[in-house]
Parts: C-alpha cells; sequence; structure tokens
C-alpha cells in the first residue's frame, strides 16, 4: 500500500530550450504523481504547433503549461501571443505559468498583465510550488 497523492493531471507540458531544466521539472512532476503524461519542448514554435495540431481534441491537450521565458526562436512571452490566438476551449483547459530562472520586476508585470497566465514562478521548481499548485486546482473544481 502506498501515500502517494494521486496524479491531479493528465498531461504536462513543459517548454525550455535548456535540457536539464527540462530533466528536472520532469523529475519533480512524476516524482510527486503531478501528471501522468509530459510533454517535453526544447522549442516554443514546436510547442505551439502541436497546441494548434490538437486544438479540437482536448484529452490530448495538457492540463498544465510551464514555458520558459528566454528561449531562441520565440521567447515564453512571444509564445503567449501566439497563444492568445487558440480557441477559448484550449485556453480554458490549459493553465500555463511562465517558469524562469531570474525574477525580474519587469517580467513580473508582464506576466501579471497577461490574462492567460496563472502565475510565475522562479527555477527550479519545487515540490511545495507543485502541491501548492495541486492544492489551489482542487479548490477551484469544488
Amino acid at each position: 500500500m502506498t501515500n502517494e497523492l494521486p496524479v491531479n493531471f493528465e498531461s504536462v507540458m513543459i517548454i525550455d530550450d535548456n535540457l536539464i531544466d527540462i530533466y528536472i521539472v520532469s523529475r519533480m512532476i512524476t516524482k510527486n504523481n503531478f501528471g501522468k503524461k509530459i510533454l517535453q519542448y526544447t522549442s516554443a514554435i514546436e510547442a505551439l504547433k502541436y497546441l494548434q495540431k490538437n486544438q479540437e481534441n482536448i484529452p490530448l491537450l495538457p492540463d498544465v503549461i510551464f514555458v520558459d521565458i528566454y528561449m531562441p526562436g520565440m521567447s515564453g512571452f512571444e509564445f503567449m501571443v501566439e497563444y492568445d490566438k487558440l480557441p477559448g476551449a484550449l485556453k480554458k483547459h490549459c493553465r500555463v505559468f511562465i517558469i524562469s530562472s531570474s525574477i525580474d520586476e519587469e517580467d513580473v508585470a508582464k506576466a501579471k498583465r497577461d490574462k492567460n497566465i496563472v502565475a510565475m514562478e522562479e527555477k527550479p521548481i519545487t515540490k511545495e510550488f507543485l502541491n501548492d499548485l495541486k492544492l489551489s486546482y482542487n479548490i477551484s473544481l469544488s
């Protein structure tokens, strides 16, 4: 018999150009039963393509998206501009969190202004952050 918390989310998407950060977040998600399936992207452009391709198929969409700010090709904030163009049903299903190694005041203000961003969190993601997120999700469902 285990004392593990039940998995809250079917699918979690991680968008980060740093493979070490992706590994750390993936391990944290797995270890804490935060999500069953982890979609890993080193490119925000590729992650956006996945969302666009599956926008009509809600079961394939991630429940939670963790996106880094500073990435080559398309930054996290540029990703959010394109994300905002996606259908309302998709945006209602996916909860987006900005994850960054530097919490710049300007970035925090920008994240707070974006209606599609739930919150901003400093790297590395902690067990406490994931547990708080699970708890706030469960409260919002009741």
